[in-house]
């Protein structure tokens, strides 16, 4: 092709479009149903930074007073809205409820 947009013989270019291949239509988010059985609820850490502390603090020399507050308020944000999405979707265990046994299930899920 010439700079002009012609073709060397002279004929215009075609001005069909292209076709795109058809995908197969499904659900974004997949199926309805669970594949995983929910056999036990979610309890609310009594101290979400635990673990982290337990691996000794941040190597930021200088600095990891500062940065272990800031890791533990960031923790305590996550444990927060993990529990809110925990209860939202009917998954937190309340203090009233009590843990099942081996084997048991803890009630319908629907």
């Amino acid at each position: 092709m010439s700079s002009n947009g012609q073709r060397k013989n002279g004929s215009q270019p075609s001005k069909r479009k292209k076709r795109k291949p058809k995908v197969p239509a499904r659900r974004f988010w997949g199926e309805d149903k669970l594949d995983v059985a929910l056999e036990d609820k979610i309890e609310i850490a009594a101290d979400p930074a635990a673990v982290v502390r337990s691996l000794g603090s941040p190597p930021l020399s200088g600095r990891e007073t500062l940065a272990e507050h800031y890791f533990e308020a960031v923790y305590e944000k996550v444990v927060g809205l993990g529990g809110a999405l925990a209860a939202a979707g009917d998954l937190l265990r309340l203090d009233d409820e009590e843990p099942p046994e081996d084997g048991e299930e803890s009630g319908p899920r629907g």
